[in-house]
């Protein structure tokens, strides 16, 4: 007998339109932490059926609350099938906090958590994931199983200068993020393991220029972090737009099917869904357009675009459809992530059924 949420997402796949399918592949950020005129657009028009915090905001519980109520009013017939949404934000930890004010602990930095014992990072993660959800936060862009050499900090601009690992090796990373983790799903909210297969060691910060390493291997030791964390029961995993010379030189990890086929869904056993760091305002993604950075990643495998902008996400959801109405593989593919998303929806309570 199939489970229950695996029949209820399939029912809810079945009912929907192909548009509205297509739209449970975004995730899109809320300009200003606000859900604007712009957003309820894209949620309307396009059908879009996840959004995320973009900016610090100090709000607090109430302020962010407040917004994503809003957010899940959204959630009707004709928009969405009467799929609730995922609401997400970026909340690992010191500079990388962005849910802000009363109502929300100050998180010290993930190498800070690092020097704790496992229980304690897990006691403090379930108080965080509980106010996450008070303030109607589902989905938590966190934790990093990033691992940074030993030294590495400074030169490694998006996660070391940051102080955005758990540790300098992957058994602190990979124990200390997974209580983490753990501790998160347990207080109701969706987990990201980030940003596969790791930007410790690269050169250059995704946000400003391209990244790139030239370490990594296909069965690297410092994958291991990743393992744990996907065996501790990462729902998401967000995949890095860096380049991996000795993995896929001819690809951005987050369009490589190898990446994520090959290494993600074969070898690391990951069978839920794959999310792209984002593709909308990435300086590193810039020079490719935008409908064209949708379709390379799903059709390297992923599932859900994150974009930060409503111009992007728009453009990608309108090359999205003209691929499926043109090809019927790549629209099994779009069905297929689709069906992934709602059953991670399924299992959040999100969906009609």
């Amino acid at each position: 007998m199939p489970s229950a949420a695996v029949a209820c997402a399939d029912r809810i796949l079945a009912g929907m339109s192909e548009d509205q399918r297509i739209g449970q592949l975004f995730l899109l950020g809320l300009a200003s932490d606000r859900l604007g005129s712009a957003e309820i657009q894209e949620i309307q028009g396009d059908h879009v059926g996840s959004v995320w915090f973009v900016d610090r905001t100090y709000a607090g519980e109430a302020g962010v609350r407040s917004v994503s109520d809003a957010v899940q009013a959204q959630a009707t017939a004709g928009a969405t099938a009467n799929v609730h949404f995922f609401v997400a934000a970026n909340q690992e930890g010191g500079i990388t906090q962005a849910l802000q004010g009363p109502g929300f602990s100050v998180m010290p930095s993930a190498l800070v958590q690092g020097g704790w014992t496992t229980a304690a990072v897990a006691s403090a993660a379930s108080t965080w994931g509980q106010q996450l959800q008070a303030a109607g936060v589902n989905m938590n862009f966190a934790p990093v199983m990033d691992v940074v050499p030993p030294g590495f900090d400074s030169q490694n601009q998006p996660i070391g200068a940051l102080q955005r690992e758990y540790g300098h090796d992957p058994a602190t990373a990979g124990s200390h993020a997974t209580a983490f983790l753990q501790a998160m799903r347990q207080a109701g909210v969706a987990v990201t393991a980030k940003h596969f297969p790791g930007l410790g060691r690269v050169t250059g910060n995704t946000d400003y220029t391209t990244a790139t390493d030239t370490v990594t291997t296909i069965n690297d030791p410092y994958l291991q972090s990743f393992k744990q964390g996907i065996d501790g029961g990462a729902d998401f995993v967000m995949i890095a737009i860096a380049t991996y010379t000795r993995i896929d030189p001819s690809h951005l990890a987050a369009f490589s099917p190898l990446v994520i086929g090959q290494m993600l869904r074969g070898t690391m056993g990951f069978t839920g869904v794959v999310v792209s760091d984002d593709l909308g305002a990435t300086v590193a993604v810039a020079a490719i357009p935008a409908g064209d950075r949708a379709i390379s990643f799903l059709a390297a495998g992923g599932d859900l675009v994150t974009s930060k902008t409503t111009g992007a996400t728009h453009a990608m959801v309108l090359a999205v459809r003209s691929k499926v109405a043109a090809d019927t593989a790549f629209r099994t593919v779009v069905d297929q992530a689709a069906l992934r998303v709602l059953r991670e929806k399924q299992a959040r309570g999100l969906l009609p059924c």
